[in-house]
């Protein structure tokens, strides 16, 4: 085994407690804050301190999610907004990831499409609504792709940064244990930046969940984005916090998987949280 293999193994495999297994012990901490407020709030209005009709009580809530579930509909909701995030995400993350990386290691490149991507990035949301309709009509494509441009953007910045933010000493490291081409990239260069990227593919999902309502606001008949405009049409404020409750839901798990998928190819950093 060369001296290169040696140093690397040595910083692979150093022993550190996974911060993970502390929160997993912990995860009743999280749950203490919003289950707290949802039985005051119960409480408040059962005794008459407030009234529910704007802001129903956790109970209408649960019986509105209960009933829109007997019947599957919200099964056909979520799976309609899941299906347009997955693919809207899986689209804007693999381009933003290759023109972010390309960006961040070419300083002409990145002085030649940067700017323009950086004044995109500035456009809300909304305003591309009208012109992805006279594009792509109001079908799943225009949705789909609204849900692209969200996630692709925050992807661009944080891989593009990250591939900047690599501390020169290491590349000089890995060139003095003779490492070039294909090694120099999979066993520094790619280490170095994957936590960033991480971050940039949590922030990118995030922004997706965001963009999925303004995307099925063009004309949706199922999903949660038209659970929220039929609920403000037919003045049913449970229905659309029942909404909102499962956007917070799945926006957490589908968070959360990002970060298990991630956690084997991170075991090898040894910072605070992970002694604590």
């Amino acid at each position: 085994m060369s001296a290169a293999d040696n140093a690397l193994s040595v910083v692979q495999e150093a022993p550190v407690q996974p911060a993970a297994s502390v929160i997993k012990r912990r995860w009743w901490l999280g749950a203490a804050l919003p289950l707290s407020l949802a039985l005051g709030w119960e409480l408040a209005v059962l005794f008459g301190l407030a009234e529910g009709r704007l802001l129903p009580t956790p109970s209408r809530i649960l019986a509105t999610l209960w009933s829109l579930s007997e019947g599957g509909e919200l099964a056909v909701h979520i799976g309609a907004t899941l299906s347009r995030v997955a693919a809207g995400f899986f689209i804007g993350a693999l381009v933003a990831l290759g023109i972010g990386a390309v960006a961040g290691y070419s300083r002409t490149i990145r002085a030649v499409i940067d700017p323009s991507i950086q004044g995109l990035r500035a456009i809300p949301s909304l305003a591309w609504v009208p012109l992805f309709i006279l594009w792509l009509g109001i079908f799943e494509a225009s949705k789909i792709t609204l849900i692209a441009v969200g996630v692709f953007f925050p992807v661009y910045l944080g891989v593009s940064a990250a591939v900047l933010s690599v501390d020169r000493k290491i590349v000089e490291v890995g060139r003095i244990f003779r490492l070039s081409g294909r090694k120099l990239v999979t066993r520094i260069l790619i280490p170095a930046i994957l936590p960033n990227v991480v971050v940039a593919l949590r922030t990118g999902l995030g922004l997706g969940w965001m963009f999925v309502v303004a995307a099925e606001i063009m004309g949706a008949s199922q999903g949660l984005g038209y659970l929220l405009v039929d609920g403000q049409q037919l003045g049913k404020p449970e229905q659309i916090l029942s909404a909102i409750l499962v956007f917070a839901l799945i926006g957490k798990l589908t968070d959360g998987l990002i970060v298990a998928l991630s956690t084997p190819f991170l075991r090898w950093q040894d910072h605070y949280e992970a002694h604590h």
